[in-house]
Parts: structure tokens; C-alpha cells; sequence
């Protein structure tokens, strides 16, 4: 069987313990069923040298959770596997460009709809005030554009003062949007694309009273038999827009009260890939890296 590598947690890195691993599980049975042995190796051991990846005939860097704690070193260890050239899936610059959320901002540039969103090198009261002016939001979600299942993330009701340096406060660079009702309503829809192909979709609920759909805040996924025909058309016109070589995407995906569909993230790093809510579980992201090693073998 062929072997390619999966990158995973920093193993000093607590903070997804007992979660990581059943979705490494979970790839390595979709691999194997492709023909495909997966080796598992933290990301974090491989920052300054890639020679302990040049044996793999692909490198893939689906667990590399948590490396927003540290994102110098991640964009360090991505300009390495670049400078190596590393067969990389996703490619190594891709990476390192969907890191920050900043990249919505160029996809917007591109006539991708996104919501409406404030961008600073550091938020303050005043700019949230004048966010809560600008839109007429009832509500605002306040995170930073390096971050990773919710992380400093703050949700602000008019009148609320906002922490700017309190425990959870947002530290460097941070978007501003505003809150979208529909996520309760409608949820958020994920969009799995591997080798270009649209493979299943998930929609994901939060909690009563909650606003984040990580499951390790009790969000509830289902799997739908078709996607919206917007969430569809939005997902395909952003992997356009992004036009490059994708071996697997997650487009998440939300209406506004009137009904459009926004793009609220394109997952290219390390997203969970929902094989647990797909009825092929995981063949068709299997059949696309046998394809991708064929063509290179």
C-alpha cells in the first residue's frame, strides 16, 4: 500500500485532546479503503527541516489543529515545506495564505459574498460602536483572523461593553461582522469538495442560546441528501475564485435574513471532514487522493 503522512497536533498541545484522534481514525479507515496507509506526525516536528517527510509520496495537513496558537511558526514551517517541495495537498503557500481570515477579504475583492465585515489591526470599543452604527445590527461577532474553533470569539449585543482586555479578549488583528440569526435558524451548511467534486453536506445547529456549531459546544450535525441550490452555486464560485489545485475544501456556508447565501469560511488547512455524517463514509475524498497519487506516480 501506498504511504502518505498526516500531520497532527503539537503533542504538547492539549486543547483538542480526545477529539483529534477520532477523526484521524476516521481518515486513515477512508484512506485504507483507497489502498492508503496513513502515518501520523505532529506538524510541529517538522517547522525548520522537512526530511523527516521526503519519504511519503503525500503529506497531508488535516490535523494541524491548533496552530493558531502559534502562527509564526506555522507560517515558518509552510514556507519550509514549500522551499522543500514536498508533495503537499493542499499546496504549502495555500496554506499559510488561508491561515489568516484575511483572505476573505481578497475573496471579496473577487464577487464573493461575504457578510459585511470591519477589519482592524486591533479592535476597540470605539470601532465596535461604530460596527453596531454602521450595520444595525442587533448583534456583532467580534474574532480574531488567526484563530480555530471559536477561539477568542466574542458575541456582542447593542449596548454590551466589549473586553478589550480581559481574559477572552481578541489580541491582534480581528474582523467584525455582524451576528446572523439564521445560523440558529437555518444553521450553517458545509459544502465537502474533494478533487474538485462535490463528495456530501453537512448542516450544522447550535445549542439553544448558543452561536457556535463546534461540537465540543454541543452543535448538531446532520447530513443532507443535496445542498441549496445558493449554498451550491456560492461554493462553486469561491472554489473559482480561489483557483487552485485542491485535493479536498470545506465551504461553510450561511443565508442572511434574505435568503443569500455568504461564504463564512473556506476550510483548506484542517477542517474536520464530517466523514461521520457522510453515507460513503469517506470514499470519495479515498478515491481523490488515489487519483491525485496516480497522476504523479
Amino acid at each position: 500500500m501506498t504511504e502518505v503522512a498526516i500531520l497532527t497536533p503539537d503533542p504538547a498541545d492539549a486543547s483538542y485532546a480526545g477529539i483529534w484522534e477520532g477523526v484521524l481514525a476516521r481518515l486513515r479507515n477512508a484512506l485504507s479503503s483507497a489502498g492508503v496507509t496513513a502515518t501520523p506526525t505532529p506538524w510541529t516536528a517538522h517547522v525548520d527541516g522537512a526530511g523527516g517527510l521526503a519519504g511519503f509520496a503525500l503529506v497531508l495537513p488535516l490535523l494541524v489543529w491548533g496552530y493558531h496558537f502559534d502562527h509564526a511558526r506555522w507560517l515558518r514551517a509552510c514556507r519550509t515545506w514549500e522551499h522543500a517541495g514536498l508533495p503537499l495537498a493542499n499546496p504549502a503557500a495555500l496554506l499559510g495564505w488561508n491561515s489568516d481570515k484575511r483572505y476573505l477579504q481578497e475573496l471579496a475583492q473577487r464577487g464573493i459574498a461575504i457578510p459585511p465585515t470591519t477589519w482592524s489591526e486591533r479592535v476597540t470599543a470605539q470601532q465596535v460602536e461604530a460596527a453596531f452604527a454602521a450595520t444595525d445590527a442587533a448583534e456583532l461577532i467580534v474574532k480574531p483572523t488567526v484563530s480555530g474553533g471559536a477561539w477568542q470569539t466574542q458575541r456582542l449585543r447593542r449596548g454590551e461593553a466589549f473586553d478589550e482586555a480581559g481574559a477572552h479578549a481578541v489580541t491582534g488583528a480581528a474582523m467584525v461582522q455582524p451576528y446572523l440569526p439564521s445560523i440558529e435558524s437555518a444553521g450553517e451548511t458545509s459544502l465537502l469538495f474533494f478533487g474538485g467534486r462535490l463528495g456530501h453536506v453537512v448542516n450544522k445547529r447550535p445549542l439553544p442560546g448558543e452561536f457556535r456549531v463546534q461540537v465540543q459546544y454541543g452543535g448538531a450535525y446532520t447530513a443532507l441528501p443535496a445542498p441549496p441550490p445558493g449554498a451550491l452555486a456560492l461554493a462553486e464560485q469561491t472554489l473559482a475564485a480561489i483557483d487552485a489545485p485542491l485535493l479536498y475544501a470545506r465551504i461553510d456556508t450561511v443565508p442572511d435574513a434574505d435568503g443569500r447565501w455568504l461564504l463564512m469560511e473556506a476550510e483548506l488547512i484542517e477542517p474536520d471532514l464530517y466523514f461521520d455524517h457522510d453515507p460513503r463514509h469517506g470514499a470519495a475524498f479515498g478515491e481523490a487522493v488515489r487519483v491525485w497519487l496516480a497522476a504523479r506516480a
